[in-house]
């Protein structure tokens, strides 16, 4: 099996990560809604919605939201905040996505980049203009290889709850590898991330290879203008052009 079928799936997993910003979600999620100027009740999928904390901010504001996600744990977490206008299904993102069509489809926090070949990236691709009307959105926030490659933390140790993680990180062959060793109840644990450091021309490439068209690149959360050697991410916004 692949890291991200296993990895995603363990509650290991959400408490390691489980002290994510919430409040620079939100507000990068209200500010990227402005700008887009969405009406309320647009449809929008959350693609690799995780634990679903977009989706459900989404619904908030008034729109209507499928999260999908390969975890089937997460889902079934997800399920409990169901209602008429939010929903989850498990999905893997290279999959076709059975839906009527979308206003627009996020991809957010680095949810891609996950495949050994490039075929299963355009297969994202295909799948999200498949799914999206005529001249809909698709935003992908992605890390930044430059800044990446420049700011590498190679060694931490993090404890959340009783757990003590030791995390190690390297890149090999365009890959961020992240290594995480931790014990519970007597029996260690290993657990490996990996991470494509696709660049902009790249992603730009797969874009264009489906039908989209990128009009605006943003570094960082605060949707402030992307800068290849100092913004922490790369935040992808494409109109379809079909």
């Amino acid at each position: 099996m692949k890291w991200f079928e296993t990895w995603f799936d363990t509650p290991y997993y959400h408490i390691l990560y489980k002290n994510r910003d919430y409040k620079e979600a939100e507000h990068f999620l209200t500010k990227l809604i402005d700008f887009l100027q969405l009406p309320k009740r647009s449809k929008i999928i959350d693609l690799a919605c995780g634990k679903g904390r977009h989706s459900i901010f989404l619904n908030k504001m008034q729109f209507d939201v499928l999260g999908l996600d390969l975890s089937e744990q997460s889902i079934k977490h997800n399920k409990l905040f169901e209602n008429s206008t939010l929903k989850f299904r498990v999905h893997d993102m290279r999959n076709p996505i059975l839906h009527e069509k979308a206003d627009a489809v996020f991809n957010l926090f680095t949810s891609f980049g996950y495949f050994e070949n490039e075929e299963d990236d355009l297969k994202v691709f295909r799948s999200v203009a498949n799914v999206l009307k005529e001249n809909a959105y698709f935003v992908l926030d992605y890390l930044n290889p430059n800044f990446v490659r420049k700011n590498l933390e190679e060694t931490s140790v993090v404890q959340k709850e009783n757990y003590v993680f030791n995390i190690r990180k390297k890149i090999e062959d365009h890959f961020i590898i992240k290594e995480i060793d931790f014990s519970d109840d007597g029996k260690d644990f290993h657990f490996v991330e990996k991470v494509k450091l696709c660049t902009p021309e790249k992603i730009d490439e797969y874009a264009k290879q489906t039908g989209f068209e990128r009009i605006k690149i943003w570094g960082n959360y605060a949707l402030e203008n992307f800068d290849e050697e100092i913004s922490p991410r790369c935040i992808n916004l494409f109109k379809l052009k079909k």
